[in-house]
């Protein structure tokens, strides 16, 4: 049965019509957003929650795992990095701390701020691109 839910349609359409760059921002938004969650219901003590969120942040980073162009020698330390978030979210989860969902958010946000320049400064080379012609 389909539903004609408009956030939901909105929701479709913006991954849609998004660019790789855009759905890696997404994709670092949402992990940040289950880190966060898990975080929460850890100190609201329901664990059910946090192992949910914890799950949902750590498929994230494998898929930016897989998804990471390894042609470039940067992509190394990254993996590395996305394997030690992954361990802290781990480790955060099975020994109830959110002193470590902490550090794997700190991670995560150095990589989407980093990442949401990038967009910015590829948006710049465009949009200069466009007035020369």
């Amino acid at each position: 049965m389909a539903t004609n839910n408009p956030y939901t349609a909105y929701q479709n359409n913006t991954v849609n019509t998004s660019t790789p760059g855009e759905l890696t921002l997404m994709l670092y938004n949402g992990c940040l957003k289950f880190i966060q969650q898990a975080k929460i219901s850890l100190e609201n003590g329901n664990i059910q929650e946090t192992n949910v969120s914890s799950q949902k942040a750590q498929a994230i980073i494998s898929e930016l795992m897989l998804t990471l162009d390894k042609s470039y020698p940067v992509s190394q330390n990254m993996l590395v990095l996305y394997e030690f978030v992954t361990s802290r979210i781990i480790e955060g989860n099975i020994k109830k701390d959110s002193l470590m969902f902490e550090e794997a958010a700190g991670i995560m946000k150095e990589f989407r701020d980093t990442w949401k320049q990038v967009i910015q400064i590829n948006r710049q080379k465009q949009y200069g691109e466009v007035n020369e012609i």
